[in-house]
């Protein structure tokens, strides 16, 4: 086979200054293999240097996997990618000002590849507008020594939108299962095919070089020739992988249910602690669309799928992940991207287009910060550089949008007794504060559009309308003012009818509900009595100055 190398000789072909592109979703499709040559090769000589990387997905375990092989003074100059949280190495070094770095959407960065593929001059969108990646903000610049302009503001028919330019790419880096003696990639082993197409299409017309790490060699495939992920046309070179280096996912060596091989069976009988975490996933439960089409972000959202589950609902919508997977239940963890018992699995960009253009009934995201105006960070905290992930394209095209998250963060402690909750002790930092660190989504702009936005905690539920966030229900057993309002560094609106949240979702067995919708979230009783006189006492917010409460209906 003309194309197969060692990943040492594909290392030595790398050179100085150029431009690198990395395909994978956390631990799927990543070359291990390939970045661990590179690394040595680095240490051992300093070259190849000053490389610039670009990425769409997180790619990593947030510890020595993925993309932190890359964390070194003089490898890297420039990073432009989608999310840096399971890459720490990297983000200190951009929060150090050692490297330029750049955070734009996911989903951006997916279709930048197919416009540059395609000769175009750049990706041409809505999204990003108003957050941080808007260059009225940031300009999706991480630091100081970001200088260069990526992103451009452009009006066009009266109407805003962002352009995204393009720029060549030199090497990619890509992983499938196995290679042809021609060198035809196919991904039957894979969880997702992500996006090593599109990849492979820009680099190759960028006059560069196709690097693809596979599992094992075959003289001549047996699939049917749609089953080939990137034709040999793509590829320069071939690298067979060590099995070690070459996993399902970051957790997992093989699960055959990820690639539709077994079709796993779901135990009924595998329920989940009651936690803050699990009330949580009930009460985002409660508002699924039947049939609906879902997407869930990494972290808290994952529990939605396993209280479904456990409640026998997995089928009565179909839930979606950003990386292409549909169907069945998404899995958690180290392997979040892959999905047990998928009914469809599409290329990344391909599910980035669906969920552009609105196609996406609801989504459930994480919180990790909030403010009077519902604007929601979950990208920056303070040297901590998380980046945005698909969030962006996500949140600001889905009609209807929850964000999961608890109350407070940091350890905290609670029980559950008779079907309510007692706080025992709160995390350190507050999620609803005076102001976010960086806008990830901008609650004023989702207003505007007419999008629909419920924030989902362990204690309390919260609407927001024009006048900001609206505190509509909290849980049986917990003090407004104790647990609520003395742990938010504002006062929200309070609703006239407040009321308390659906007992079903304290209980330690299931909750037994039909389907999800078919008892809406009832008034049980009014939590706050005397409305009028507390509005006129004019209590102070707690962030020191004096203000009313504001009140609804």
């Amino acid at each position: 086979m003309d194309k197969l190398i060692s990943a040492e000789q594909a290392a030595n072909l790398i050179d100085d200054n150029a431009t690198l592109s990395t395909g994978g979703f956390i631990g799927i499709g990543f070359a291990e293999t390939l970045a661990k040559a590179i690394e040595k090769r680095f240490l051992a000589t300093g070259h190849p240097r000053n490389l610039s990387l670009v990425y769409a997905a997180g790619q990593g375990d947030a510890q020595t996997r993925g993309l932190n092989h890359f964390a070194h003074k003089g490898l890297i100059k420039k990073v432009l990618g989608g999310h840096w949280g399971l890459a720490p190495g990297l983000g200190r070094m951009a929060m150090d000002n050692e490297i330029a770095a750049y955070n734009l959407p996911q989903g951006v960065i997916c279709h930048l590849y197919r416009d540059i593929a395609a000769g175009k001059p750049g990706t041409l969108t809505r999204v990003g507008l108003h957050t941080f990646v808007d260059p009225r903000q940031d300009g999706g610049k991480v630091n100081s020594v970001s200088e260069e302009d990526h992103v451009q503001l452009m009006p066009l028919n009266g109407e805003e939108y962002l352009f995204y330019k393009s720029f060549p790419l030199d090497v990619a880096l890509l992983r499938g299962t196995t290679a042809d003696a021609e060198g035809n990639i196919s991904m039957e082993r894979e969880a997702l095919p992500l996006d090593g197409l599109v990849i492979a299409q820009a680099v190759r017309n960028s006059g560069g070089k196709v690097f693809v790490q596979v599992e094992r060699l075959t003289e001549r495939h047996q699939l049917t020739p749609d089953r080939v992920r990137i034709p040999a046309s793509l590829v320069d070179y071939v690298i067979v992988a060590p099995a070690e280096d070459h996993p399902q996912t970051f957790a997992e060596h093989y699960n055959p249910a990820y690639t539709g091989e077994v079709h796993a069976h779901q135990k009924e009988t595998n329920t989940i602690d009651l936690d803050a975490r699990k009330v949580i996933g009930r009460r985002a439960l409660l508002e699924l669309k039947k049939g609906g089409v879902i997407n869930l972000g990494i972290g808290m959202p994952e529990m939605v799928s396993q209280v479904a589950a456990e409640e026998g609902l997995l089928n009565s919508f179909t839930l979606s992940v950003e990386p292409g997977g549909i169907g069945g239940q998404p899995a958690s963890g180290l392997s979040f991207g892959a999905v047990t018992n998928a009914t469809s699995v599409i290329d990344q960009p391909a599910q980035f287009d669906f969920y552009d253009g609105g196609g996406l009934d609801q989504a459930f995201l994480g919180l990790a910060e909030t403010c009077p105006q519902g604007h929601v960070n979950v990208s920056r905290f303070g040297p901590k550089l998380a980046g945005a992930g698909g969030f962006i394209n996500i949140t600001q095209n889905t009609q209807q949008i929850f964000f999961l998250g608890t109350f407070t963060s940091g350890k905290q402690e609670q029980t559950f007794e008779g079907e309510s909750l007692q706080i025992l002790s709160n995390g350190k930092q507050k999620k609803f504060c005076q102001a976010v660190q960086q806008i990830t989504f901008n609650g004023e702009y989702a207003i505007q559009k007419g999008q629909e936005i419920t924030f989902i905690t362990e204690r309390a539920v919260f609407r927001l309308t024009e006048n900001g966030l609206l505190l509509e229900e909290i849980a049986p057993g917990v003090d407004l003012e104790q647990d609520i309002l003395a742990q938010m560094d504002f006062t929200p609106e309070i609703a006239e009818n407040l009321i308390e949240m659906d007992h079903r979702l304290f209980r330690k067995g299931p909750m037994n509900i039909r389907h999800p919708g078919s008892v809406p979230v009832k008034q049980l009783r009014s939590i706050f009595q005397g409305v009028a006189s507390y509005q006129a006492e004019a209590r102070p917010t707690h962030d020191g100055p004096s203000q009313n409460a504001a009140l609804v209906g």
